[in-house]
Order: structure tokens, then C-alpha cells, then sequence
């Protein structure tokens, strides 16, 4: 008997649709690399696609690719729609791969981060597969088209490759619950209407606005792909304005070399007890407002981590963070 993942939150009829497409034979390995089991789509291009496959639609940036959990996170009845209008992964590889040159082959699912970037931005960016009658490039996409090499050469190219403009080999993915905030500034007349954005490299993921609340709640899940050469993350605050720019209400950086570090020695987490595993210590050069421990948790590498905002007069804000590596 097949299994097949459990569905994150969404409507009883789009929980419905969505197993009744998982539940097909060209959705139960990913649409760009065959691996089984894929839990990650692509709602706008209405693909599931595996993890490895996930960081690389997350470079590609939200215009092209939308990428969500199948199990974890929340999804619109739209999203839903979209996917289930797209038929899944046969219907969608029908058109961005119709014309796969000669030479050129999908990459396995034990393929390189080289091999596998270059193939999927060839597909979904550069839309170098697809009938000429049907392609939409951005002008970005068009000046890549126009600057980058032929098919032939391209995945040719030695392992140098990785290191050509646009190429980021991914580690892992980190998601960042955004859970609340205390004692925020006040930016309006008696309040705040703010937001928590991150930043990682290129990628700039946000949370909600909660309006008039210096207190507010987000229990908002984002995600981040993580590159191999990676650096800390920044956390930035927010006061939301119609009619003028969105007033600052302060920042901090986010250190996730611990966790990084403490999962990487623990790369089987789901073989261990629950226990703690590494440690961010408070200092006067982080905004900690105490130490943060990396445990194991059901599994699971997660961290607690509550922070003091940094240039502004007052205010907290408070996470869980959880590890997802690209070799688990």
C-alpha cells in the first residue's frame, strides 16, 4: 500500500485535491530530478519537486517559482486552484520540456548542485525547452539567454562553473517561525502597524503587517534556502504606511553557524533522543537576550532564539528556527 504525506492546512476540498494529485504516478518522484517522495511544489508552476530541487526554485526567486511544503505549510484555495489547473508534473514537463536538446539530460537524483541548478534554470528561467511560441522571458531572463552559453557547452562546464555569476550551491533549508514581538517602538501616533522581514544573500522573506498592536503575534512560518558559504541572518522590523515610506522600527542579526554546526554533527537527528546538541551564546556583540540552545526535538534540529532589536529605542522579537538539510 502506498503512503503518502500527510497535507498541510488547507480548505477540506483543497486537501482533497491535493492527495488526489500526490496520489498519481508522475507526482510520486520530483518533476526535475525523479527522486521519490517529493514533499515541496511549486504553486505557480504547478510541479512537486523534491528538497534538493526546492533550493535551487528558491534562487530562481518568487516570479518564477513559488515554493511551498506540502506538509507544512499553508496553502490558498488560489494555490490549490493553480496547481490542480497545471494537472501535476507530467502535464507541466509536457511543456518546459518538450524540446530537451540532444546531449542534455534531466539530472538523477544523486546529481551534483552544478549539474542540478543548470538544469532547472535552463528549464523554468531561460525556458530553453520549451516551443519558442511559448516562452515569456523577463528582460532579466533575456539578457541571461542572450549572454549565457549554448546548451552543449553549458552542462559540459567542469565543476568551475560553480563559481560563474548566479550559481549558488545550497545546504540546507532553514525555517524561521516568526512568533511574536514585545515592546515594539511606536512609529504612527499611539502605535505601530509592523512587519519582520529576513534576509539572507539575495532572498528577502516577510511576515504579515499586524496593525495598531506594539505586541503583536505572527506564528508565521518563512523559509530560506541556505548557501554553502552562508552568513547570518537579518532580522528587520518594520512600521507599515500607505502613503509614505515604511518607517524603520529596528534590527538584529540572526548568528546560524550553531545550528548549522550542531546539525551537521548530528546529520541523522531523527536516530536520536531528544537532547540538546550546541549553543549561541549572549554576548554584548549579538542582540541574545539569553543563550540559545540547539536541540533535537521529536527528531527535528530546532531553536528558540528571543531578541533584542538593535538602533531603536525599545523592542523584542522572538522565533523558533528549524534545520532541513539537502543530504537528509
Amino acid at each position: 500500500m502506498n503512503s503518502y504525506p500527510s497535507i498541510g492546512r488547507q480548505t477540506t476540498s483543497g486537501n482533497s485535491a491535493l492527495k488526489d494529485l500526490l496520489a498519481r504516478p508522475d507526482n510520486r518522484v520530483c518533476a526535475d530530478c525523479g527522486a521519490p517522495d517529493p514533499k515541496w511544489a511549486s504553486s505557480n508552476i504547478g510541479v512537486f519537486i523534491c528538497l534538493k530541487c526546492s533550493g535551487v526554485h528558491r534562487s530562481l526567486g518568487t516570479h518564477i517559482s513559488k515554493v511551498l511544503s506540502v506538509t507544512l505549510d499553508e496553502w490558498s484555495d488560489d494555490q490549490v486552484d493553480s496547481v490542480v489547473e497545471v494537472g501535476g508534473n507530467a502535464s507541466a514537463n509536457s511543456t518546459y520540456e518538450a524540446y530537451i536538446p540532444e546531449g542534455v539530460s534531466k539530472p538523477r537524483p544523486d546529481a551534483g548542485p552544478d549539474e542540478r541548478s543548470q538544469f532547472i534554470r535552463s528549464k523554468y528561467e531561460l525556458q530553453q525547452f520549451m516551443k519558442p511560441s511559448l516562452r515569456i522571458l523577463s528582460t532579466t531572463s533575456k539578457h541571461s539567454l542572450q549572454a549565457s552559453m549554448s546548451m552543449s557547452d553549458s552542462f559540459r562546464s567542469s565543476a568551475s562553473s560553480q563559481l560563474s555569476e548566479g550559481m549558488v550551491e545550497f545546504i540546507g533549508v532553514l525555517k524561521v517561525k516568526v512568533l511574536n514581538g514585545t515592546d515594539l517602538a511606536v512609529r504612527d501616533v499611539l502605535s505601530s502597524d509592523p512587519y519582520v522581514v529576513l534576509k539572507l544573500g539575495k532572498q528577502r522573506v516577510q511576515t504579515a503587517v499586524v496593525e495598531s498592536n506594539l505586541n503583536p503575534v505572527w506564528n508565521e512560518e518563512l523559509m530560506l534556502s541556505v548557501p554553502q558559504n552562508y552568513g547570518p541572518i537579518k532580522l528587520e522590523v518594520y512600521d507599515y504606511d500607505t502613503f509614505s515610506t515604511d518607517d524603520v522600527m529596528g534590527e538584529v542579526e540572526i548568528d546560524i553557524q550553531p545550528m548549522i554546526t550542531a546539525a551537521t554533527a548530528f546529520v541523522d537527528a531523527e536516530k536520536f533522543e531528544n537532547m540538546q546538541i550546541g549553543k549561541w551564546l549572549k554576548s554584548h556583540d549579538n542582540g541574545l537576550l539569553e543563550d540559545s540552545t540547539v536541540n533535537i526535538v521529536d527528531g527535528k534540529v530546532k531553536q528558540s532564539v528571543s531578541l533584542k532589536l538593535q538602533k531603536v529605542e525599545c523592542g523584542e522579537i522572538h522565533l523558533e528556527m528549524e534545520w532541513m538539510s539537502l543530504e537528509s
